[in-house]
């Protein structure tokens, strides 16, 4: 299917079957259920799980495959969210021409700091390419303030010069993003008994644009230049000996890589217009780094899942706070309960990190292949059981 084989085809379709089920699988618990603060089917976090999901699989494509760890990729998601906003300030509320230019200018700034930074490998070029992420969140923040608006960050107005459209609207607020007309803020709401389950417009345009992201990442990583990328990371010295260049090979998947960034980035913009230098900043490359490795480096899928997996920490974790872990322990004696908050406190709400922290040593000590090593080591103990059963039922003859 789609030129894919039949492994490759079932990870898509069950990639596409969670995505756009995603209203009601992020919703599992009642709205009115103490457990509905671990719901996370609302429009902007699931925006979020996909974006990023966009952006960690780019990222994979340079660092799983090529073993050239960037810590300078936010610096494309912010080009890329920049670009978008000024398109929509100066041409059309619509987000097709703002996604297709952040791609192109953060592919064309990619270009750039890849030539330069790809002079070097290991931790040299892991460094030039923070120094760069560094250079531009400054530039961002304190030096381009006419293009980006410094710290305040760039976002629209009504004295905006649009080409092709409004400037205001009839009753005077500023046009909302939309796809020829479908407005990214749009929404429909289904309520179920006690669930209520929430479907926005602009989460299932993103949803599909990250389709289309895993499905290229799948052409990609089964293609020729996909396995000149593996030799490169297996043992480029080799490669060297062989007689061929891998250069332009690793400079072509770090522009590819730069382009899914800056694809985020203009996804970002098109669902919130607005564009700040913090998306440069080197937490923001750091956080692509921990999705990737978390998820599995490497892998196809795993990246999406790593992104999911912490921005579900960041938005729903982060939110438990002492009020709640009150009310869950409640059942207890005054003192113990103190003391089971007193404990679990710094793990939660504010110290969310802590926890993820501890995640990620766990991960990279007993799963180096990340949440990916973890199901398939899950699905084959059940499959040796099943193979074990099987054995045991069989009925051997009599001697």
């Amino acid at each position: 299917m789609f030129g894919l084989d039949k492994k490759d085809s079932t990870l898509l379709i069950i990639v596409a079957l969670l995505t756009m089920c995603a209203p009601f699988i992020l919703n599992p618990f009642p709205s009115d259920s103490g457990l509905a603060q671990f719901n996370a089917g609302y429009p902007d976090l699931m925006q979020r799980f996909v974006i990023f999901g966009i952006f960690a699989i780019g990222f994979n494509i340079l660092f799983g495959l090529t073993g050239y760890l960037s810590f300078g990729h936010a610096a494309f998601l912010g080009v890329g969210s920049y670009s978008a906003v000024w398109m929509f300030k100066l041409l059309s509320m619509n987000i097709i021409p703002a996604i297709i230019l952040s791609v192109v200018i953060a592919g064309l700034f990619a270009l750039l700091i890849g030539f330069i930074s790809l002079r070097r490998s290991g931790i040299y070029f892991s460094i030039l390419t923070l120094a760069f992420a560094q250079m531009s969140f400054a530039l961002a923040y304190s030096v381009l303030t006419p293009i980006t608006n410094g710290e305040t960050g760039l976002q629209l107005t009504l004295d905006d010069p649009r080409i092709l459209g409004v400037s205001q609207t009839a009753d005077g607020s500023i046009p909302v993003t939309n796809l020829f007309g479908l407005e990214m803020r749009s929404s429909f709401n289904l309520d179920v008994g006690p669930w209520d389950f929430t479907f926005s417009s602009g989460y299932y345009v993103c949803a599909i644009v990250m389709l289309l992201s895993f499905y290229l990442s799948i052409r990609i990583f089964r293609s020729p230049f996909g396995m000149m990328l593996r030799a490169i990371k297996s043992n480029q010295q080799r490669l060297n000996y062989t007689g061929l260049n891998p250069k332009p090979y690793t400079l072509a998947a770090f522009v590819i890589s730069g382009m899914y960034a800056g694809l985020a980035g203009g996804l970002m913009a098109s669902m919130d217009p607005l564009a700040g230098a913090e998306r440069m900043q080197w937490t923001a490359s750091g956080e692509v780094v921990l999705m990737t490795i978390l998820g599995g480096a490497g892998t196809l899928i795993g990246p999406v899942l790593g992104a999911g997996m912490i921005k579900y920490f960041e938005n729903i974790f982060s939110k438990i706070n002492d009020n709640v872990l009150h009310t869950w322990f409640s059942f207890m004696p005054d003192g113990l309960e103190d003391f089971i908050v007193a404990i679990v406190h710094p793990f939660v709400g504010k110290g969310w990190h802590l926890t993820l922290g501890l995640m990620f040593m766990m991960v990279v000590i007993f799963l180096p292949g990340g949440l990916v090593e973890g199901g398939q080591r899950i699905a084959r103990l059940f499959g040796r059981k099943k193979a074990d059963a099987a054995k045991s039922a069989k009925t051997e003859p009599a001697e």
